[in-house]
């Protein structure tokens, strides 16, 4: 796998080379205020052409973008910006507008709507008022019976459910429809649904598993301290393996699980190509047209 460096004005990120031997320091976006913000190009497919630089952005959040970074993403120039948000994910996070680009609400639940499932005095003692805070909903989520299966279902749930094909099949129809500017796309963290949805386009642009996994799993580097951290304050309630294995799920991701879901696409489906014609509706001249666009 090759990457090709590039250089953001005259800033260089070395240390996102740490994050995994397969990504490029220009993967990880120049941006302060918008975690796991990466950029799909570089990546290598298995025809040796690479993802085009700057047109398929994947991210969290763009409520805390800063002006800069608002800037830097008008600049590219992003032309859409779709968001996997539920709309109680929206409460005081509401995306940042980005300048010429047009924001669509693309909802995709995989969570099982971990905060409904809480009582009143679970939801007081972790988080202390009704502001949506995923990092707090994550504590009290560990000690729910419902959310760890949430947590050890999220990715069948993604990829095999209907109501989430539809959700992705609906993306790719957006992505396709773009034929100018960026496509960022993202959830809260942009890690489970927004790095579901860039291994299906990094698979239809034709890369190899190693770097759909590898794109796929950086999202543990970025969010690494996060879990130490709130592995503890699970600890701290009397958390064990089980519980901080819903930590683990819920602020990073499981490579583990992600990976048996691919493999369960090629037990289902016969092959991911097939999963992509099939429930996401590409057909061969879609597929086309995404390699022609994105790649060089």
């Amino acid at each position: 796998m090759h990457c090709h460096m590039k250089v953001f004005g005259t800033l260089v990120f070395p240390l996102a080379m740490l994050f995994s031997p397969t990504l490029c320091a220009q993967q990880f976006l120049p941006v302060k205020g918008i975690v796991n913000a990466r950029d799909l190009g570089g990546y290598t497919v298995r025809d040796g052409r690479t993802v085009r630089n700057g047109v398929l952005i994947r991210a969290a959040h763009l409520a805390d973008a800063t002006d800069a970074d608002i800037r830097y993403l008008s600049g590219l120039p992003t032309g859409k910006v779709i968001d996997f948000r539920k709309e109680e994910e929206l409460a005081g996070k509401t995306d940042r507008p980005v300048p010429g680009a047009t924001y669509i609400s693309l909802p995709i639940d995989a969570s099982g709507n971990m905060a409904a499932q809480a009582s009143e005095e679970e939801k007081k003692k972790f988080t202390g008022r009704k502001k949506f805070d995923v990092r707090k909903i994550i504590l009290f989520a560990a000690f729910n019976d419902k959310a760890k299966k949430v947590a050890r279902d999220m990715y069948p749930t993604l990829l095999f459910t209907p109501e989430c094909q539809q959700q992705f099949a609906r993306f790719f129809r957006l992505v396709l429809d773009t034929d100018q500017g960026a496509v960022l796309y993202h959830c809260t963290q942009g890690k489970d649904r927004t790095g579901i949805a860039s291994a299906l386009l990094l698979a239809a642009l034709d890369a190899d598993r190693q770097t759909i996994v590898a794109d796929f799993d950086a999202t543990n580097k970025v969010y690494e301290k996060d879990v130490r951290k709130y592995s503890r304050r699970v600890r701290f309630w009397g958390g064990k393996e089980e519980e901080i294995a819903v930590v683990k799920a819920f602020m990073g991701c499981s490579t583990e699980y992600f990976v048996k879901a691919l493999d369960r696409i090629d037990r289902e489906y016969g092959s991911v190509d097939a999963y992509l014609k099939g429930p996401m509706g590409l057909s061969e001249e879609d597929i086309r047209t995404l390699r022609e666009r994105y790649l060089q």
